[in-house]
């Protein structure tokens, strides 16, 4: 019997591995992942030294924890592959976005303990933050150990009531992408004021760092934070000015706005 399972060796799972690894959470040899790809198997194995199996039936058998690590597309045929394997003493945790925890359950066969999350990409790096939801049947201590899993990629927190996730899908899943547009603009007003590429890409991620840190630990708001860069008459001002006169807080809000609504709009579907 394995520790945990995952059931899609993709890069979310890759991710969750390496961290638990590196965390000390869990040795190699209490981990396993199931895919129907070969060179995912081969790569799971080559990176992590873990075990593998191309049947989904023999890994949730033989796992205590089930990580359901498929894309939302495949979910459903995935659950009636395994239900068959399912009994009350294993978690399953779900990273799927958009599956919800009653097709999750039901799928399951309507007994099993499941806790839904949703990580973001940076868990990639270990910088991720994820958010976590239980099920009916999941216990306080099934929470609690979805949590210590996911501190091992970053930060984690859990909600009561699931329609939020559309929310955090929206903010914390999409929301780096918004970011990655941003650095992309700053990268690009650089090179018009004469850095050159390799100089402004520098600056722009260094800018962004430094700034995501001082939000994190300087204990300031972010609205503090912006009056202590911004002088009466200055540069910062000048920007600043220009950035409202386009709407770029009202754009973002939006933006966040719209992906939510796409994240419910795909939670029905």
């Amino acid at each position: 019997m394995k520790k945990i399972g995952f059931v899609g060796a993709g890069n979310m799972a890759g991710a969750l591995i390496k961290g638990l690894l590196r965390a000390g959470q869990y040795a190699p040899d209490d981990v396993w992942v199931s895919d129907p790809v070969d060179a995912q198997l081969r790569r799971m194995k080559r990176l992590h030294k873990v075990e593998f199996t191309r049947d989904n039936h023999e890994l949730v058998r033989h796992s205590q924890t089930v990580v359901l690590a498929v894309k939302p597309q495949i979910m459903a045929s995935v659950l009636e592959e395994i239900r068959a394997e399912v009994n009350p003493r294993k978690l399953f945790i779900s990273i799927a976005a958009g599956f919800p925890l009653r097709r999750l359950e039901t799928g399951l066969g309507g007994q099993a303990r499941v806790v839904r999350v949703m990580p973001n990409t940076p868990v990639l790096v270990g910088r991720g933050v994820s958010v976590a939801v239980a099920g009916t049947k999941a216990t306080p201590a099934d929470l609690k150990h979805t949590l210590k899993l996911f501190k091992a990629v970053g930060e984690a927190v859990s909600i009561t009531g699931e329609d939020l996730l559309d929310a955090v899908t929206a903010l914390s899943g999409s929301g780096p992408a918004f970011v990655y547009l941003f650095a992309e603009g700053l990268i690009e007003g650089g090179i018009r004021g004469g850095l050159s590429q390799t100089l402004a890409t520098q600056l722009a991620y260094a800018t962004l760092g430094g700034a995501a840190a001082m939000l994190v630990e300087s204990g300031l708001s972010s609205r503090e934070l912006r009056d202590m860069v911004t002088s009466p008459g200055g540069t910062t001002l000048a920007g600043l000015s220009v950035l409202d006169s386009l709407h770029f807080r009202d754009a973002i809000i939006a933006a966040v706005e719209a992906a939510t609504r796409r994240a419910r709009e795909l939670a029905a579907a």
